[in-house]
């Protein structure tokens, strides 16, 4: 059997609130989705003050604390290239993995092209949401963390830390691509 070309690798963020044009990406948490102890996660000084109090509530990230401690945003997109080059043997591309993506995307993308000029993910993401919806059947309904917990297997909450949400997306992904449901359709 040959390597696929591709490397899964789960991502989650979380940030100062639902967009990347006036609210700040706070915090990365990256990991492979076949070995999630391969993994990242920096922290990001913030880039705006616009803060939605409900976003820090969430995630338990302090804005002051970030101001002081986090990583300037040019550093840490930085260094998540470099992980993702050291984790993604050459000749292989990483493959943006998420659980709503389109949300973590939006932030991730925006980044890597202001502090990088490039996203090493390319333009795409693949989304567990939609692949479960597919995988499993069903409706997009069903594709709440809750929902899939009770078709793959209970998963619990999510911590709103980026990468321990990161690790759990990854074991969410490998739950449903090995699933039993009606698999593509042919």
């Amino acid at each position: 059997m040959t390597e696929p070309d591709e490397v899964l690798v789960s991502v989650d963020v979380e940030t100062a609130g639902p967009h990347p044009g006036r609210y700040s990406l706070l915090a990365i948490g990256a990991c492979l989705v076949d070995d999630p102890t391969r993994a990242l996660y920096v922290e990001l000084q913030p880039e705006t003050e616009d803060a939605v109090p409900e976003a820090l509530a969430v995630s338990g990230l302090s804005m002051a604390a970030l101001r002081e401690h986090g990583r300037p945003p040019p550093e840490a997109m930085a260094a998540f290239a470099r992980w993702l080059e050291q984790v993604v043997p050459g000749g292989r591309r990483p493959v943006f993995v998420g659980f709503n993506a389109p949300f973590d995307w939006m932030f991730v993308h925006d980044a890597f092209h202001r502090h990088l000029g490039r996203n090493p993910f390319g333009h795409s993401a693949l989304d567990i949401k939609s692949y479960a919806m597919g995988r499993l059947g069903g409706p997009f309904a069903d594709t709440s963390l809750a929902r899939l917990g009770e078709r793959v297997g209970g998963l619990g909450e999510l911590p709103h830390h980026a990468l321990e949400d990161a690790r759990i997306q990854a074991d969410l992904f490998r739950r449903v691509r090995d699933a039993t449901g009606p698999g593509p359709v042919r």
